[in-house]
Formats: structure tokens, sequence, C-alpha cells
């Protein structure tokens, strides 16, 4: 394929990236030393470079849902708050320092006034930023690392989370408890100690996405496989099951260890969902980064990037073709091969320069792909 354009304007190397849906080519990457670079595809060079980390590797940025002219960005401890009108300054607008050790991904909700910080203590802040407050603490789901976190934009009070324990957890931040834990490091070989199923990273498709697609979530895991799971039909069969002990009277009278262990389910459990791996021509290392295609048609591709110095991206939509089986190896749709280790990846809605790759050195790199 076409060599990639090269975005130069880090001073460090490139931490994560994110792209306007709204304003198409639009992009922002940011950097180990704490700034944030913004480019218009449009155009040839930098727009303009913002110095907000102070020095902090800053780890996730998010725009506001509705208003991309606020931009929510965690580094260390901390999540900041700004207003893109206001260049000249860089005036900080809110902050919140309501995590206690260094957050891995921040989310905000499509549909409400939620954002979600989720740390290294493995717990998720969730944050009322119209009331600017701490609304709720989320614990007790993983006992390490928890590395990414996705609201569900069709539900009003679910949110799911990854951690380093190789744990998707599906919660009820309204109550503060978990609704399912599936744990993809409890197979029946009694776990892993080579390239572990951490997960590394989550997504969830759009609300336009979701008619089509169905309410899923893509896993990226540390052995190299990408996971599509059907939250819906997950949540669906635990409300079923809880009805029927609710009938009996036995849950209020369960212990928290046991409900949490009832609500689990371990990876060979798990027939109905896509799984993505080598065999099917998939990443032979921990996949870093996930995402669905905005370009096109919404949610069509999901592409990877992983530490094995690739980007894969999958036409997973084949699989639920009728007439198709979903062990066909024929999803994957390219290959891209770079020099070194994938960082963070994001898609445009543009019809070319749509895929933007931040690897583990300062410049960018955009790729068209379709």
């Amino acid at each position: 394929m076409a060599e990639p354009r090269r975005l130069r304007g880090n001073k460090a190397a490139a931490t994560c990236c994110i792209a306007s849906r709204l304003r198409p080519g639009l992009v922002a990457t940011a950097a180990e030393d704490g700034s944030i670079c913004w480019y218009d595809l449009r155009c040839k060079d930098m727009l303009f470079s913002m110095n907000v980390g102070n020095g902090t590797s800053i780890s996730s940025l998010c725009f506001k849902p509705g208003n991309e002219d606020i931009i929510y960005v965690s580094a260390g401890y901390e999540v900041k708050i700004f207003d893109l009108n206001m260049t000249a300054s860089w005036k900080l607008l809110e902050s919140y320092n309501y995590n206690k050790d260094e957050i891995n991904q921040i989310a905000c909700h499509s549909k409400s006034s939620f954002l979600a910080a989720a740390d290294d203590t493995g717990d998720v802040k969730i944050i009322d930023i119209h009331q600017r407050c701490l609304y709720k603490t989320l614990r007790a789901g993983h006992n390490t690392i928890c590395s990414s976190v996705q609201f569900l934009p069709w539900r009003s009070w679910e949110v799911i989370t990854g951690g380093l324990d190789s744990k998707l957890v599906m919660w009820d931040f309204s109550k503060g408890r978990p609704n399912k834990i599936i744990d993809f490091g409890s197979g029946g070989d009694g776990g892993q100690c080579y390239n572990p199923a951490f997960i590394h990273a989550l997504v969830v498709p759009e609300l336009d996405m979701v008619d089509k697609f169905g309410k899923i979530c893509a896993v990226a895991r540390g052995d190299g496989v990408v996971n599509i799971i059907n939250i819906e039909s997950e949540l669906t069969s635990i409300k079923s099951r809880n009805s029927g002990k609710s009938k009996s009277g036995s849950i209020k009278s369960t212990s928290k260890s046991a409900i949490s262990s009832s609500y689990s389910q371990s990876e060979d459990q798990i027939d109905k969902n896509l799984h993505l791996d080598y065999t099917k021509g998939g990443h032979v290392a921990a996949v870093s980064s996930v995402t669905f295609s905005l370009f096109g048609e919404k949610g069509k591709f999901i592409v990877s990037g992983g530490n094995d110095k690739s980007v894969k991206v999958w036409d997973w939509s084949k699989s639920f073709n009728p007439g198709r089986t979903s062990n066909s190896n024929d999803l994957l749709s390219l290959n891209i091969s770079l020099s070194r280790k994938v960082n963070w990846l994001c898609t445009t809605p543009s019809d070319s320069e749509n895929l933007v790759v931040c690897d583990t050195s300062k410049v960018v790199k955009v790729y068209t792909i379709g």
C-alpha cells in the first residue's frame, strides 16, 4: 500500500490520538511529555500544540459528546478539561483529582453527563461533569490495573471495564456493582503464564452502528486475540438467571463473593462470540489498541494494533452474513507492517487519510484504507 503520511510535531513518543467525528480531518495526538498536537489533515503542517501535562505523560483523550470544542485529558492522577476556543491562553476550565493512582483511560457517556476514569488501583471513578462532583467509585471488580473503560451508549446506567487481571466487567454504575464478569484467564488449562489474556483495550460501537452490527464490544487481549462479545446477550442471560433467583428469595441472602462468582464466566464458555486470532491471520503478540471504522459504512471494519508491530483491518461484518460461519478465515482485509509497536490508533470519517496510528516513536502515521 501507499506510504503513510507522517505527522510531525510531537517531541516525545506519541501515546494516544483522537479524531473529530463532526469535523473530518481534525486530529489530536498526545505524547509522553504532556503535550498535545493538533492537525487538520487538509493542511500540510501542525495547527498548534498545547502543553497540558506539565511533563506528565498523557494517557487518554476524549471529546465532550455533542460539543467537540471541549476536550478531556488524563495525565497522571488527574483529568483536565480545556476549551479549544481558548487556544491563546489554554486556561484550564476544570480538573478532577478523584483517582488515587495513574489513570489509564477516560470515557464520556454519549447520552448523559458522566465521565469514567479507570486507574492502576483497579478502581473506576464515575464523575458527574454537570454537577462537577464524584458520583460513584467502582471497585472490587478488578484485583489489579484497570486498563480500559467504555460506557454502553444504548444503556443509561451501564459501563464496561477491562483489566490486567484478564477480566471484562459489566457494571451498573448507578448501584456501583458488577452485573457480570467474564474472565478470559480462567480457561480449561488453568490460565496462561506466557502472554496471558490481559485486556489492554475495549471499544463499543456508536449508536448509529448498533442497529446494523448489534450491541457488542471488541476486546484487545494480551495473547494476541481480538474478541467480539455480544454484550446484550450476556446481560440478558444474567437477568433471566437472576429473575429465577429472586423468585426463590435466595439472592438477598447470598454473600457478596458468591454473587460475584455467580456472575462470572470463563472463556471456554464463550463459544457464540467471534474470536480473531493468529489462525485467521491475526496478531502474534499483545493487542494494544482496537477501534471501529468511522469511514464509509461505519463499523464495517474493526482495526487492531499490537506489539507485533502490525495493524490488522478486519472485515468482521462478513461473519454475520447469511451463509457464512464465524470461523471463516477470510475476515482479515488488510495487514500493515510497521517498524515499531503500536500504542494507539483511531479512525476518521474521511474517505482518505482515515487511519491514524501512534507507535512508540514521535512521528504519527496516517494511512488511507477502505
